[in-house]
């Protein structure tokens, strides 16, 4: 059985060359028409290598606590939105401080804000994954998930085209909400801090639960 492993492996090893040739000579040639496609295509191959050998998903980090009790993947997905919050946050109050208009997507929120989310997570639900999670399995070879791909497009391209009348009918009426605005920077800086620390501690908590029983 060993022996027939190895065997294996190795008959994928100029498979894997071939490949990684095909990577290089496409990047050369995106470079001729921009260097910058060729650093988002590195940058893109290089995101797609660590997603896939971390199963990173954000379905899953959901999913998993409740099917499972594992929660490392709901604790990576804190770890990132605190690491990103950080940073986002430094650049907001830098402008803010300097009198220039404070960057970022502040969208409305409202009912809208709540349907999209619960038709997105059935949605994923029944796909086995979000998008990352769906684009990582597809390129290993899962056929559900080319199948869930295909109407994922389906769905983005048909929200894209019906967004005009949802912004003009349901979105508009709602309120960009802006934590800063409501709380004051500090506030919503370490109160959000604080809540992400909390939610970690009580996915620990429930992590040893679930190995306890």
């Amino acid at each position: 059985m060993k022996e027939s492993t190895i065997t294996r492996r190795k008959n994928q090893l100029p498979y894997a060359m071939a490949l990684l040739l095909t990577l290089v000579i496409f990047g050369i040639y995106l470079s001729r028409a921009g260097k910058i496609l060729t650093v988002r295509w590195i940058f893109g191959i290089a995101f797609g290598f660590v997603l896939q050998r971390s199963r990173f998903c954000f379905t899953a980090a959901v999913r998993d606590p409740i099917l499972t009790g594992n929660t490392s993947l709901f604790r990576a997905v804190i770890i990132a939105i605190a690491v990103a919050m950080v940073g986002f946050s430094s650049i907001q109050f830098a402008a803010h401080l300097s009198g220039y208009p404070v960057p970022g997507m502040i969208k409305p929120a409202g009912v809208h804000t709540l349907l999209g989310g619960i038709i997105f997570g059935i949605g994923a639900v029944l796909s086995g994954g979000c998008a990352s999670g769906t684009l990582m399995r597809v390129g290993e070879g899962h056929l559900l998930n080319l199948i869930a791909l295909v109407f994922f497009i389906a769905g983005s391209a048909a929200g894209a085209y019906h967004f005009g009348w949802f912004k003009e009918h349901i979105i508009k009426s709602a309120r960009p909400v802006f934590l800063p605005d409501l709380m004051g920077w500090g506030a919503a800086f370490f109160g959000q801090l604080a809540l992400l620390f909390i939610l970690y501690r009580l996915a620990l908590w429930w992590d040893y639960k679930s190995r306890a029983q």
